[in-house]
């Protein structure tokens, strides 16, 4: 980091007064507490925590010292799950992210497809010439663990991804989310979380162990063993050196 955009060493001092200030008012909401699972000792704590995450990336930056403090990931701080005893709906909340790594590869693999509902091969002024448009092929063609599953070959790399379970007494209405899917989450409403990142790479003797935290989920274990078994997507190519044709098929 340049010496322009190291934060001052008042941004740092304040910083360490708002760890003081988060300090005491987790104790005085742990005094104060009325109940093992008190929604003011939780918000304590994460003030805590937040504090405490933002007092040490400031010294760090400032002065390449680290603190001994331990915060939690986000899974650690979610409030006590509050829903119903026996749910009788769920929601489950998927989030992942990719980088684009080899555009010329999404391109082909989308022009496949497209090329596979046209007699005469697709238009030249058709979607799959675009970036945007290739994605939005592959991604309404293909089931999102497919791609997963495939990123490779569709030219992706994985990057974060997350899944959360909420519970609720009673489904929605049709349609009533549609517009905003990921708003108005209660956060007590959380069944459970499951976060992948490469942030917890360090936690991981075996990098490709990365996904233990999912291992009770039987589909997403016979996934990964059929993945493990077949070649790399990229090494299978057909007799003019391209990727082998994806089945458009579904």
């Amino acid at each position: 980091m340049s010496d322009a955009a190291q934060p001052t060493a008042a941004e740092v001092r304040a910083a360490a007064e708002a760890v003081k200030t988060a300090l005491d008012r987790h104790l005085a909401a742990v005094e104060r507490r009325s109940g093992e699972d008190d929604p003011a000792v939780s918000e304590a704590f994460n003030q805590l925590a937040a504090a405490a995450e933002a007092y040490d990336e400031l010294l760090y930056d400032r002065y390449d010292e680290v603190t001994p403090f331990e915060i939690p990931g986000a899974e650690d701080t979610l409030p006590p799950y509050a829903g119903p005893e026996e749910p009788h709906a769920i929601s489950v909340l998927i989030r992942r992210d990719y980088t684009v790594t080899e555009p010329q590869r999404l391109l082909a693999q989308a022009q496949r497809v497209e090329a596979a509902e046209y007699d005469d091969g697709p238009d030249e002024d058709a979607a799959a010439g675009t970036v945007p448009g290739a994605l939005g092929i592959l991604f309404g063609e293909f089931e999102p663990d497919e791609i997963a599953s495939r990123h490779k070959e569709f030219g992706l790399e994985e990057g974060d991804s997350t899944l959360w379970v909420t519970a609720a007494e009673e489904p929605p209405e049709a349609g009533e989310w549609l517009e905003a899917p990921f708003e108005h989450i209660d956060p007590q409403q959380v069944v459970c979380r499951f976060d992948v990142s490469a942030v917890f790479d360090d936690d991981v003797s075996d990098g490709e162990d990365g996904d233990d935290d999912l291992e009770f989920v039987e589909d997403e274990d016979e996934d990964e063993d059929d993945e493990a078994g077949e070649a790399e997507p990229e090494d299978v190519e057909d007799g003019d050196g391209e990727p082998e044709p994806l089945d458009a098929e579904k």
